[in-house]
Formats: C-alpha cells, structure tokens, sequence
C-alpha cells in the first residue's frame, strides 16, 4: 500500500496562505503619531493657517509623498485629535468609580462623561478651538471623518441613556437614540459657541448641564 496523498481541503488549491504581520500596520501608527506630534507643535508655534503639509512633513523627519500616504488634508489632524480626545474621555468615565454610595443616574453619568470630554478639551484651548471650528464645515475630504465622529458620540451617549432605561429611570417608550441626538447637537453648539469667543469655559459647561436637566425633565421617569 503505497504512501497517503496528504488530505488538501476544497478550495485550498492555490490559495496564497497566511502570513504573520510583517510589521507595517506598527510602523504605519507610529508613523502617524510622528505627524500629529509634529503637527501640534507648528500649529502651536505658527498657527493652524500658517502651517503647511510640507513642513509638517519635515518638522515628523519624513519626506512630502511619506506624509501623503497618511494624511491628505491638515483638516485630518484635527479631527483626529477629537476623535483620540473622546476616546480618552470614555476610558477615564469607565475606569473611574464613584465613591458616593448608591448607583448614579443616567444624567449623573451623562454629565460625568461630557465634564471628562470638556476637561481634556480645556487642556489646550487654543488646539482644541481649531480643531472645533474645522468640524463645522467640514471640508468634502473629512465630511465622512466628521460624520463617523459625531456618530461615535451619539453613540455612547445612547449606550448610557440605554443603562437609564434598563434601571427604570426614563418614561417609557422614549427614543433613546433621539434624545442621544439631542444632547449631541446641543452639546457641540456649546463647544462651538466656546471655540468661536461667544462663552467662556465654564459658561460652556452649564450650558450642557442645563441642557441635560432640561432634557431629563421631559424623559425622565415620573417619581414613585
């Protein structure tokens, strides 16, 4: 009996077999965390207008045509900067636990999770308007960008709004996706107002609390 053909399964004829990472995924993160490092610091030294591509490109120790296979637009940059911001707003409101006893609320939590996002925005005021007047009209490069960051926040307010509604604290049948909407927009009209000179820091703040009271006054859950 001669020697068995090794079994070979329906469709594994001629496929190319897989590969281990060959590390350019890294290389291509580490690659653009050098441009928005360098980015920041020009838009800092020089001002967001004054600052081209190419001199980001050199300030990032990289050559024009490397940069472009990265970015395309400075818009990109900070975008990116409010999408990395959101996220380190959402890590610090889930690892951080509340030291008063009881549960919070949902609007507790809501305000918790926007406070984190205007504490990390107030950081660098002068980026951080830049980087919000850039959101309101988006350029059609970033238009998607825009989108898929507004989206994000509506989603996660949404996924706390949801836990609200789980525990028995808003009226039933509210759209919680609508009201997700609703303190998104009215939230960003804030930060925006901030950015352009119209309110301060803190006038910013309240005007988002108040927009939250005002919304649980009508979602929330009748008492008793």
């Amino acid at each position: 009996m001669g020697a068995q053909e090794p079994f070979v399964s329906p469709g594994a004829a001629g496929r190319t077999p897989l590969r281990p990472d060959d590390g350019r995924l890294q290389r291509g993160r580490r690659s653009r965390a050098r441009i928005r490092e360098a980015a920041r610091a020009l838009f800092r030294e020089r001002g967001f207008d004054a600052t081209t591509l190419r001199a980001i490109a050199q300030r990032a120790g990289m050559g024009a045509s490397s940069l472009y296979r990265h970015i395309r637009t400075k818009e990109e940059l900070l975008v990116d900067e409010l999408q990395e911001l959101q996220e380190q707003a959402w890590h610090q409101f889930r690892r951080r636990r509340v030291s008063r006893g009881g549960p919070e609320t949902a609007s507790e939590r809501l305000r918790r999770f926007l406070d984190a996002e205007h504490q990390l925005l107030a950081r660098d005021p002068d980026l951080t308007t830049i980087a919000l007047r850039a959101t309101t009209h988006p350029e059609a490069r970033v238009a998607g960008q825009v989108l898929a960051l507004q989206d994000r926040t509506v989603g996660l307010l949404a996924e706390i709004m949801l836990q609200g509604r789980s525990r028995g604290e808003l009226r039933r049948g509210v759209d919680v996706l609508a009201a997700a909407r609703t303190i998104a927009h009215t939230t960003n009209g804030a930060r925006i107002a901030w950015a352009n000179g119209q309110l301060d820091g803190e006038a910013c703040r309240r005007a988002i609390d108040t927009a939250v009271d005002v919304l649980f006054q009508g979602i929330g859950a009748p008492p008793g």
